[in-house]
């Protein structure tokens, strides 16, 4: 266990894990995929009293966005977003704790300033899971890659759980396309869908100008958590137009560039209008400069990645630039004119597929008995939507492999309403999604955005509350 854990990982384990059932044989379940879903899995069943072995293709094997061998590894931002009540996915979180989740509570452990949202260190997040997945008596890692659902490494298991997360390897996809093959009602139902995803470049704190940028997050002057690089309105514009005509990286000849509305590569955010940024990652809204106590016309702000704050994310630049054009075009934001990159954006295929038609409502392949999905694969979008998605689907097996039932948390609630966009065929063809109160029955009242918002978390906080007292509290 890295020193840095080692003060608190054996603790960690002891609270988390529950021997429930030691007079039962455990039940043994294959989990693929080392991410946030397939750790929080396999935690959620090693509490349930059941042995997992985790395969984790890396580092024999890279994705095409992963730089390290380590387990629940983020390969874009650093921040789980908003911790406020008033949000989504600020109730996932608290829900999320209240569940026992594996990675909310490295999450805590490794946070580091970011104002209203919970940011870690990155290397230390994956260090401390990485330790307590491997150092758990219950858990097998095993450092392959599954390349069928087929395999001989899949013999023997009550269960299988595919968190290979949206960068499947193309043995597995394609293993995983075939046994789509006649599970579709529709159009597209047992195909491959895809969209692009694209990662923002991080660069050296040192080589930030602070003779222009200044700290302070939004409509919070005195705090430090992010570095703030000011636009005029002619800068701006220089910049959208080199942004514009940047070069970019081409798709494969035989696929199309299909992106995730909220995490749009910001020069395709630039093509929809000249303000489009302004109103979006560059608004400078609760961002005066105190060396003039005005707002500028355009804000780029830079988030920390690490505790000591040398490495600074670009917040909202997810790009598809070829790389030398990121450096030239991304010198141009004031203050970063001699910038250092220490990780240059890229771009990278996410696979997920059509869950209301390919999968039940337990998350198992109709065509595959036994084989469950968990995380990004399975349409949800995000770092902890993915993690809460792994994190039911063991509380759901432990009970269904130990003999019980355990019934979904209701859709007024963050979890449940995530768990009901993949158990409802949309008008449309379905796509990824966020946590958002969208995904809720509505309230049926009259009220302002603000106190709307309100309303919506602290029903969702109300009936999550009775939920868990009746379907997990009563077995205690």
């Amino acid at each position: 266990m890295p020193d840095n854990n080692e003060s608190h990982g054996s603790g960690f384990r002891s609270e988390f894990r529950s021997d429930e059932h030691p007079e039962k044989a455990a039940a043994r379940v294959a989990v693929i995929g080392g991410g946030l879903a397939g750790c929080e899995c396999a935690m959620a069943l090693v509490k349930a009293g059941l042995t997992v072995r985790l395969f984790e293709m890396r580092p024999d094997k890279k994705s095409p966005a992963h730089e390290t061998g380590k387990l629940a590894e983020l390969v874009c931002s650093n921040s789980l977003r908003s911790e406020e009540l008033t949000t989504a996915i600020g109730v996932l979180k608290a829900e999320m704790r209240e569940l026992g989740s594996l990675v909310m509570q490295v999450a805590d452990e490794t946070r580091i300033p970011a104002g209203k949202a919970l940011a870690v260190d990155r290397t230390l997040f994956a260090n401390y899971i990485t330790a307590l997945i491997e150092h758990d008596p219950n858990i097998q890692v095993v450092r392959a890659e599954v390349e069928s659902l087929d395999s001989p490494l899949l013999v023997g298991f009550d269960a299988v759980v595919v968190a290979a997360g949206p960068l499947v390897s193309d043995h597995l996809a394609a293993s995983l396309a075939a046994s789509l093959t006649g599970a579709a009602t529709g159009q597209g139902g047992g195909k491959n869908l895809y969209f692009y995803d694209a990662i923002a470049p991080i660069i050296s704190r040192e080589s930030v100008n602070m003779d222009i940028c200044f700290w302070g997050s939004r409509y919070r002057p005195e705090e430090d958590d992010y570095l703030n690089c000011p636009m005029t309105e002619e800068e701006y514009d220089v910049f959208l137009a080199a942004l514009m005509a940047a070069e970019k990286v081409a798709p494969h000849g035989f696929e199309q560039h299909i992106h995730f509305e909220g995490c749009l590569p910001v020069e395709e955010m630039a093509e929809r209008g000249r303000l489009t940024l302004c109103f979006g990652p560059l608004k400078p809204v609760g961002l005066p400069n105190p060396r003039t106590s005005e707002e500028a016309f355009a804000v780029v702000q830079l988030r920390a990645e690490n505790k000591e704050k040398t490495a600074f994310n670009l917040v909202g630049f997810q790009t598809k630039l070829k790389y030398a054009e990121q450096e030239r075009v991304f010198r141009l934001i004031p203050g970063l004119e001699r910038a250092e990159f220490l990780r240059l954006g890229s771009i990278h295929r996410n696979t997920f597929v059509d869950a209301p038609v390919v999968l039940t409502d337990e998350l198992e392949l109709r065509t595959r008995p036994g084989v469950y999905l968990a995380g990004q694969i399975t349409g949800v979008e995000g770092y902890l939507e993915s993690a809460a998605c792994g994190l039911w689907l063991g509380l759901m097996l432990g009970a269904k492999l130990s003999g019980r039932s355990l019934a979904p948390p209701p859709v007024t609630s963050a979890l449940g309403a995530l768990l009901g966009h993949l158990r409802t065929p949309p008008p449309k063809n379905f796509q990824p999604s966020n946590a958002h109160f969208g995904l809720m029955p509505d309230l049926n009242r009259r009220a302002g955005k603000k106190v709307r918002k309100e309303l919506y978390g602290q029903r969702a906080r109300d009936s999550f509350a009775e939920w868990k007292a009746h379907a997990l509290d009563a077995e205690k």
